[in-house]
């Protein structure tokens, strides 16, 4: 039988025990968090892969279409073949200027200039312009250029009878549309004639010309809107 002194020695050590393994339970705790915490930070592995890049704006990929475009026709030998006038040069400028540094679209440039239009032609675009050649206007009698020349709001309607808004089309856009309604409001017809551009039966003597906000289309007559 036990004494009461022993049952207390007994009680003691059970209780010294448990609270042994309760310290001890709590040092492997912590030396197992700080062996986390300690741990070094394995950083994810870094992949060659390429970037992908963001898909081309409209805007841009008609400014591209537009810059790869070939003039063509047997007028294009007209434009200067070097300079801000040749079609390299104008590929820079927007409309006004690129037409201004070209000599065989003098007579059109101070049309332009009398209607106050070079701003707007010079503007962000995008335009498909038909571009009557000097010889165009060469063709009208003198005293009849000279009289819608001094008539401002003349001359505006037949110049934006020229300038179709909103697009840079090519000849195949053209041809393909059939119809496209100008500035002034009023439509142009399309056609082909053995591999020529024709606006309203008027032949392009060098199509597909490309400036900075517009395709040009240097046209052999001046369009007149009825």
């Amino acid at each position: 039988m036990q004494t009461p002194t022993r049952r207390r020695r007994i009680r003691n050590a059970g209780i010294v025990g448990i609270s042994a393994l309760a310290l001890l339970g709590a040092a492997c705790s912590s030396d197992s968090e700080t062996s986390t915490s300690d741990a070094p930070t394995t950083m994810a592995p870094t992949t060659d892969a390429p970037m992908t890049e963001e898909p081309m704006s409209d805007e841009s990929m008609s400014d591209e279409s537009a810059m790869m475009l070939e003039p063509t026709g047997d007028g294009c030998a007209a434009v200067p073949t070097d300079g801000e006038g040749s079609f390299g040069g104008m590929a820079d400028d927007p409309a006004a200027t690129a037409a201004s540094n070209n000599p065989a679209l003098s007579t059109l440039v101070a049309a332009v200039t009398e209607a106050d239009l070079v701003d707007t032609l010079n503007g962000e675009g995008p335009f498909t312009i038909f571009a009557p050649a000097n010889s165009a206007f060469e063709a009208i009698p003198a005293a009849d250029l000279d009289a819608v020349l001094a008539d401002t709001e003349l001359l505006t309607s037949i110049l934006t009878y020229h300038v179709v808004a909103g697009e840079k089309m090519s000849s195949a856009d053209l041809i393909e549309a059939g119809t496209v309604t100008t500035v002034n409001g009023a439509d142009l017809t399309i056609t082909e004639v053995d591999g020529t551009l024709t606006v309203n039966d008027t032949p392009t003597v060098c199509m597909d010309v490309p400036t900075a906000n517009a395709t040009v289309h240097i046209i052999s007559g001046v369009l007149m809107p009825s």
